[in-house]
């Protein structure tokens, strides 16, 4: 069954709607700078949203039925930052699809929240008044603090019936949610799937863990560092903010609604690599490409376009490319290649769903944005975009998403004519 994307929302540190997001990648523009000390040793380079108003983001969706936006403000008004953002992001999805002018039948409607442990931050934050008074504690703290609060919030806004869940696969977890999004359509369970790529909210205590890991850069030396991917001076990546969702749907459904297809969902895969560590795997990643091309059924040669990973991270970087060239062979140096992160920073679970907004959107408007802080490649035969715009004619695309743990993921997109 032929499977499409017929909406698209983001709120990042760069954009706060997708045209936004589109001249931002256009311009090149980041989003990453320093942050206050933490005093504790943790990364002090972030990609954070500001200036974000819940109350505001709301009433901007002027064309929604003001019962929907009624409900919007009833049930997360006093919810947790980040659910707001992944709300306002599926609002604005929503919107585009069409499915408050067209609705599908809420029965055959899906939800499926992409991410894990979201709220670490949220459940540090309210420790102190716990810790003061435990009477102290918000009512609703119960339901907050468990990520299916963001499953029962949005269904509830968008009175979505159908199946829904949530879905973690670390830093994979957005490709891990277009994934099973795609089979609950393709099985026949819905007919349109809403797939939101959930703000991660960090504690410190997980901000320097990572840190004590190595994988995060501006440990040391904030001034002077930068989000690196694909470079020689490549020294970890930067933590960011972001929400994201795509609506997924049959064609038939589209067709039936009046919907536009703004992409088609060509083909995909998982596997594990039996790894419990974070070190990457170039074989593992290589064969999701591969298996993720066959199943869209185009061969390297196809392929105009890679939204990498690419963390900036060296060995992941090294890994990536390396695994590309082994599942693209002689067509190694065909497609461009790029990394959103360079941009946003690392958007943690929702990386998977903000980084296939970003291939869609350059897909269809004909460019692929700049490298940014790429000096010194670490390969020369990539066709690596260098740090200024470049016009593309992109017809297929893979996106890649990998996480600790040994989750591969692999998502071919296609242009809807």
């Amino acid at each position: 069954m032929k499977v499409v994307v017929t909406g698209m929302g983001i709120v990042c540190s760069i954009a706060s709607t997708v045209p936004s997001f589109t001249r931002a990648l256009r311009a090149g523009r980041c989003g990453i700078g320093q942050v206050a000390d933490p005093g504790d040793g943790g990364p002090r380079l972030a990609a954070p949203v500001r200036g974000f108003r819940f109350k505001e983001a709301v009433a901007a969706r002027r064309r929604l039925p003001e019962e929907t936006v009624r409900t919007a403000l009833r049930a997360a008004g006093r919810s947790p930052q980040p659910l707001q953002m992944d709300l306002v992001a599926a609002m604005q999805a929503y919107e585009q699809a069409g499915l408050h002018e067209a609705r599908a039948d809420p029965e055959r409607m899906g939800l499926v929240v992409a991410g894990h442990n979201l709220s670490s931050g949220y459940a540090h934050d309210l420790h102190p008044k716990y810790e003061d008074n435990p009477a102290h504690l918000p009512a609703r703290f119960a339901l907050h603090f468990m990520d299916t609060d963001r499953v029962g919030t949005l269904s509830q806004v968008f009175g979505i019936r159908g199946e829904g869940y949530t879905v973690g696969g670390a830093s994979a977890s957005g490709n891990v949610g277009i994934i099973n999004a795609s089979r609950l359509v393709e099985a026949g369970a819905v007919d349109v799937c809403l797939v939101v790529g959930a703000m991660t909210d960090l504690s410190p205590m997980e901000k320097r863990g990572l840190a004590t890991l190595g994988a995060v850069a501006g440990v040391e030396e904030p001034r002077r560092a930068r989000c690196r991917p694909f470079d020689e001076d490549h020294e970890g990546f930067v933590p960011g903010q972001g929400a994201g969702c795509v609506v997924l749907e049959s064609a038939r459904s589209a067709a039936a609604r009046g919907a536009r297809a703004l992409a088609e969902l060509c083909g995909y895969d998982l596997k594990l690599d039996a790894n419990s560590l974070p070190d990457p795997r170039e074989e593992g990643e290589a064969r999701v490409m591969v298996n993720a091309m066959a199943n869209a059924g185009v061969g390297p040669r196809d392929i105009d376009y890679v939204n990498a990973h690419a963390t900036a991270t060296p060995s992941g970087d090294v890994a990536e490319l390396a695994a590309l060239r082994r599942a693209l062979g002689d067509s190694f140096g065909r497609p461009w290649v790029n990394s959103t992160k360079g941009l946003v920073g690392h958007c943690m679970c929702a990386a998977g769903v903000v980084e296939a907004i970003a291939t869609v959107v350059q897909m269809r408007r004909g460019f692929v944005h700049p490298n940014l802080n790429l000096r010194h490649p670490i390969n020369q035969d990539c066709r690596l975009a260098p740090g200024r715009l470049r016009a593309a004619d992109i017809r297929y695309a893979l996106s890649n998403s990998f996480g600790f743990g040994g989750f591969n993921t692999c998502i071919v997109l296609g242009r809807e004519r």
